[in-house]
């Protein structure tokens, strides 16, 4: 079962992920909200076939990682099976399936 943890904490992990484009997509029900903060930077990217994504710093036991998830709070018609999903960078937390 796909799993993302921080410093040996689990933030998210669930059996119904999405994967796409080589990453995970958690749903929201599965994450621990309790260590996610809105992007101090307000970061925003745009993707043509997904929409425009916003994203989440991380705060575990006082480890800050900056921009750590994303997610799609709307998307376009063919990434509605992510729409308010969560990601991960993989270089900013560890992912094990």
């Amino acid at each position: 079962m796909p799993k993302a943890s921080l410093n040996g904490v689990t933030l998210a992990e669930s059996k119904l992920t999405e994967f796409v484009e080589g990453n995970y997509y958690f749903p929201r029900d599965s994450i621990k909200e309790e260590y996610f903060k809105p992007s101090a930077a307000k970061t925003t990217t745009f993707c043509p076939w997904k929409g425009h994504a916003q994203y989440y710093d991380l705060d575990v036991d006082g480890t800050v990682v900056k921009d750590a998830v994303w997610y799609y709070p709307e998307t376009f018609e063919k990434a509605n099976h992510i729409k308010d999903y969560v990601a991960f960078y993989k270089n900013k937390v560890e992912i094990v399936d």
